[in-house]
């Protein structure tokens, strides 16, 4: 990662994200839910975006989720499976598919976070299919 790449990371991990990045340090996916409306959502922000209560709390994430849709980048330096996933809670990320051939995600594939280290020491959630998922080419439910 280079310097102008770690310090924009670094800028992203204070302020309305500074418990998640701490919790991924820790090799735990959290998440924030509204206390008013009960929905769970991503990414950290001081309100809910689906009632606009400001009374929220981070609440631990199954790691548990699904493929919603991804790409595949044979050029990526790390990552070549790009991917969003939604977890079983409900929100989608961001994030990249590990430990499988490109050519054998598919939409829909379940799948379980897995915490990768980057260069400058950030861990972030990357996922893995589940084992399941991946003998028989179709979603397990």
């Amino acid at each position: 990662m280079s310097e102008q790449n770690a310090a924009a990371a670094s800028r992203n991990r204070r302020g309305d994200s500074g418990e998640y990045w701490q919790a991924l340090s820790e090799r735990r996916l959290i998440i924030p839910q509204c206390l008013s409306c009960g929905e769970t959502y991503f990414y950290p922000r001081p309100f809910c975006p689906f009632c606009m209560s400001d009374d929220i709390a981070w609440v631990s994430a199954s790691g548990k989720g699904t493929v919603y849709s991804f790409t595949t980048s044979a050029r990526a330096p790390q990552f070549k499976v790009p991917a969003m996933v939604t977890l079983d809670e409900g929100p989608t990320l961001m994030t990249a598919i590990e430990g499988i051939d490109p050519a054998s995600v598919f939409i829909g594939q379940k799948v379980e976070v897995v915490f990768a280290e980057l260069a400058d020491g950030t861990v972030v959630p990357v996922f893995a299919p589940v084992a399941a998922s991946v003998a028989d080419g179709k979603s397990v439910d």
